[in-house]
């Protein structure tokens, strides 16, 4: 089966993430033609970010993050996350 990936820079989004990610929820649980990956990466938040991405990974193994020591920039976030994404 295919597998599509999400992937989505983050950085001091913790008001927003759960929201996102119960609208994303709701596309891929109506679509099984494919596996998802979600692939947070956290660009160096100061809030709980990373946090609630870890909750949410404990819930749903389609999530999966990467934690970067500190703040790079989307771009280089999203780089990062070329190399992880499935």
């Amino acid at each position: 089966m295919k597998t599509i990936s999400l992937l989505i820079p983050v950085y001091n989004e913790e008001l927003s993430i759960p929201i996102l990610y119960k609208e994303i929820s709701k596309i891929i649980m109506g679509e099984s033609t494919y596996d998802w990956e979600i692939l947070f990466v956290n660009d160096g938040s100061h809030d709980n970010t990373i946090n609630i991405i870890k909750q949410l990974r404990a819930e749903d193994k389609r999530v999966c993050y990467i934690d970067l020591s500190r703040n790079f920039g989307k771009e280089s976030a999203m780089l990062a996350g070329f190399d992880y994404v499935r």
